[in-house]
């Protein structure tokens, strides 16, 4: 049996998660036929087929379609899929750049408009062409990964393009809202501070 996916255009993790579906309906042997747009897919396809042992073979169709497919065999089709991690690759001639978000409000002045601000930046970041590796969020940052938030949907389309959401776990215990995180992970400043020492481009809003 064979099933074919149609992952061009689509952002990691996208493309994994597509397959991931095709190799659940397959319910055993078989083969999945992946197409896809960018040499990044490929790689995490390839990553995936490895960690389960499924044969894996991919032919540059033309400038930006690229064919994977996937050979799944008894014995790797009854490990099933599930704890395959969906994890984007970054090219290496790309920049690590880390957003650090300390506040729920952008710039000082009014509140009201900072309020306004920070959730237009955080929506003007899910369409840049070159997203985030990573966003974090501590202080009064930390609120705006919890719910309520006005701009849980704006980060949850990040992390679905595999943008990590780290929210400090020592400011979500200091405003009470340890239980409401709606988005992404705790994180400590250990972490932070990692993120942040290795970054290319550090940006604060």
């Amino acid at each position: 049996m064979m099933i074919k996916v149609n992952a061009m255009g689509d952002a990691c993790p996208l493309p994994v998660v597509k397959a991931k579906n095709a190799i659940k309906e397959l319910g055993g042997a078989g083969t999945v036929e992946v197409k896809v747009d960018n040499e990044i897919a490929v790689q995490n396809l390839g990553k995936m087929a490895q960690q389960k042992g499924y044969g894996f073979s991919s032919e540059k169709v033309a400038d930006g379609e690229y064919t994977v497919t996937l050979e799944v065999g008894e014995a790797a089709a009854a490990t099933g899929v599930e704890d395959i991690p969906e994890v984007c690759a970054v090219p290496a001639d790309k920049k690590k750049v880390v957003v650090a978000v300390n506040s729920n409000r952008m710039g000082t002045g009014n509140d009201e408009l900072g309020a306004v601000l920070i959730k237009g930046f955080l929506f003007a970041l899910t369409q840049q062409d070159e997203l985030p590796s990573a966003v974090l969020f501590y202080n009064g940052g930390a609120t705006l990964t919890t719910e309520g938030s006005a701009s849980l949907e704006d980060l949850k389309n990040l992390a679905a393009q595999g943008v990590e959401i780290l929210t400090c776990g020592t400011c979500l215990n200091y405003y009470g809202l340890t239980d409401k995180l709606a988005v992404g992970e705790v994180t400590n400043m250990y972490s932070i501070v990692e993120k942040l020492v290795t970054a290319d481009l550090v940006v604060k809003p």
